[in-house]
């Protein structure tokens, strides 16, 4: 059919693909037996209730409920259309889609799409003129001077607008974009005249790129003395600087395989980092970290190094950000650097080498900082404030699990302040308490009544319905269980929504389909139905499952139906007998729906 994908081409783009793999591009999955789990990224959460299985190639959030394949994850994650998901695992794995089932759709508007097209079109004319035109070469001699590299300049698409008022007006308007859709992206300014000129003109260009290395904003920067120093794109749709990180496409990479991020506070610094060797690097988008952007992060990795200038603004945000980031759960290092240097200037004049291993990985931990932070508001000459302080201290300390390293730093303030580490330990006990009984009532009600819940879910199925869903599950990696059942039994399953799934895996089976789960859901519509069978899927199994145990399960199944069938025939029979005014009749009858229902409480 045209503008359709081939069913064999679905297929090799998924297998193409391991579900861990893509995923782990989203969260950060650690292995726990045979599955993996991470923090689920379509609900908060702060405990992993997100799985996903290698060997069935699908996913399932215990907590949200939603669970899928590669596909379906891509098309819940990014907002894709089916074949959005698909053009962009085929990418992935260098598997060209057959040309006959190329075609426009695509999850973003119309409107979306042409701002993209033209800031794709703006990254590589500015660029084109920083590299290779006497146009740019103002903006080529400040990165040279400011020891960036052309290869560099290359990775970051790092370009030059001309001082020139229409010039990217001029450009874009032959490339067929439209003038009012220019200013609506912030492209371009409408002046009082009704004129456009042109936002960035005679800046050094950012581009600010998505997760997915698409550029959807600028970043300029003034070369001469003009204001503001650095301006950005405006926000819109695509762009919420409050959500993004900048660089977070080339170094996500990274951050997976070091487990660390290291967060700056600006392009220049990224950039400079990202040369000197330190490709996990990312930073704000000029402004403060935000809640967002530390949750993203904690999705990726439990450790985030905060680097910022050593200046005292650059102290002060550090404190900030190293607040939100542990609030967030993630465990926060700050790479000191002295005499108020920013990183690029810092790199400059010590190297690629010094950077590395003085800098980053000298990190302190955030409690050697948070001393040194809070000692500037105290005058330590002045016993009030000593004592102050060391109270501060304390209670911060409280905070921290490792009592190795409570002690540490006990011992450290003991030597310090010539105070006994008992009277020390005994101070910070009290606040210790408090901190315990807290982190227990926030476990119990996060955890605790969630978990009792399920449990008692569990416990109070009723027997044909775990038996029903446990050979499901069965059924759903065994073809030959499957032809079993459906001999036996056929769909005559309690639950309607078993009867649905079982009437679509015979119906799967009979086209002559693998038994693969991940394949299976791609033939199932519904969405609800859909998650039931991950659910399903996702229970244990037993690989030597015996013939009496599916006869067992079988059985209750049968049994199920028998007596539900009996009890309405009872039911029918105790109401002939009322209609025909014979009420010993009735009564016998009734004593026997009691004893039926009796004994379908006790199997539930």
């Amino acid at each position: 059919m045209p503008n359709q994908i081939p069913e064999e081409t679905i297929e090799e783009v998924r297998k193409a693909n391991d579900i861990v793999d893509v995923i782990g591009e989203y969260v950060q999955l650690k292995k726990q037996g045979k599955n993996y789990f991470g923090l689920c990224p379509f609900h908060g959460e702060n405990t992993p209730s997100f799985s996903v299985t290698q060997e069935k190639q699908i996913f399932h959030c215990f907590g949200c409920g939603k669970g899928g394949n590669v596909v379906t994850f891509l098309m819940e994650m990014e907002n894709f259309s089916f074949f959005e998901a698909m053009e962009h695992l085929a990418g992935r794995s260098g598997i060209s889609l057959p040309k006959t089932s190329r075609h426009e759709e695509s999850s973003l508007s119309e409107e979306n799409q042409s701002v993209l097209a033209a800031y794709e079109w703006l990254t590589k004319l500015y660029h084109h003129l920083l590299r290779f035109t006497k146009d740019g070469k103002e903006g080529y001699n400040y990165f040279k001077q400011r020891g960036i590299s052309e290869e560099t300049a290359d990775i970051f698409q790092l370009g030059f607008a001309p001082n020139d008022n229409d010039f990217t007006a001029e450009f874009l308007k032959k490339k067929g974009f439209h003038q009012q859709l220019l200013v609506k992206a912030g492209l371009v300014s409408l002046q009082e005249d009704n004129k456009v000129t042109d936002r960035f003109r005679g800046r050094i260009i950012f581009p600010i790129r998505n997760h997915l290395g698409k550029t959807i904003a600028f970043g300029g920067r003034t070369i001469s003395n003009g204001e503001p120093k650095y301006l950005n794109s405006s926000e819109s749709e695509l762009f919420q600087k409050g959500k993004l990180l900048y660089n977070f496409d080339l170094a996500k990479k990274h951050i997976r395989k070091s487990s660390e991020a290291v967060l700056f506070e600006g392009y220049m610094d990224v950039i400079s980092a990202y040369q000197a060797g330190v490709k996990n690097a990312i930073a704000t988008l000029g402004t403060s970290l935000t809640t967002n952007q530390a949750k993203l992060l904690k999705r990726y990795v439990d450790t985030v190094i905060i680097c910022y200038d050593g200046d005292d603004a650059g102290i002060e945000a550090t404190y900030k950000a190293s607040s939100i980031l542990k609030e967030t759960g993630c465990h926060v290092k700050i790479a000191r650097l002295s005499d108020g240097m920013d990183p690029d200037d810092y790199i400059n004049a010590h190297g690629d080498i010094a950077f590395q291993n003085d800098v980053i990985k000298a990190s302190e931990t955030y409690i050697s900082f948070y001393m040194r932070y809070i000692k500037r508001s105290y005058n330590l000459n002045l016993e009030d404030d000593r004592f102050k302080y060391i109270a501060a201290i304390l209670k911060e300390l409280a905070m921290i699990d490792s009592s190795i390293e409570r002690e540490y730093y006990l011992k450290e303030i003991s030597n310090e302040h010539n105070i006994t580490i008992e009277t020390l330990k005994q101070e910070m006990h009290t606040h210790r308490k408090e901190v315990e009984q807290n982190k227990d009532k926030r476990q119990e009600n996060r955890y605790t009544n969630r978990a009792n819940n399920n449990y008692q879910t569990k416990k109070l199925l009723p027997a044909f319905q775990n038996a029903e869903k446990q050979l499901i599950a069965y059924m759903l990696k065994d073809a030959a269980i499957t032809d079993k059942v459906q001999e036996e039994i056929g769909a005559a399953f309690n639950m309607d929504v078993h009867k649905i799934i079982v009437t679509h895996l015979y119906a799967y089976y009979e086209e002559d389909h693998p038994a693969d789960v991940s394949y299976f859901i791609e033939k199932i519509t519904d969405q609800d139905i859909k998650n039931l069978v991950i659910e399903i899927a996702m229970l244990y199994t037993d690989d030597n499952i015996s013939d009496k145990q599916i006869n067992d399960y079988i059985r209750i199944i049968r049994s199920e139906n028998s007596d539900v069938a009996s009890l309405k025939a009872l039911k029918q029979e105790q109401r002939l007998a009322e209609q025909q005014q014979d009420p010993q009749r009735a009564l016998q009858i009734g004593m026997q729906i009691i004893e039926i229902q009796k004994q379908l409480n006790n199997s539930h």
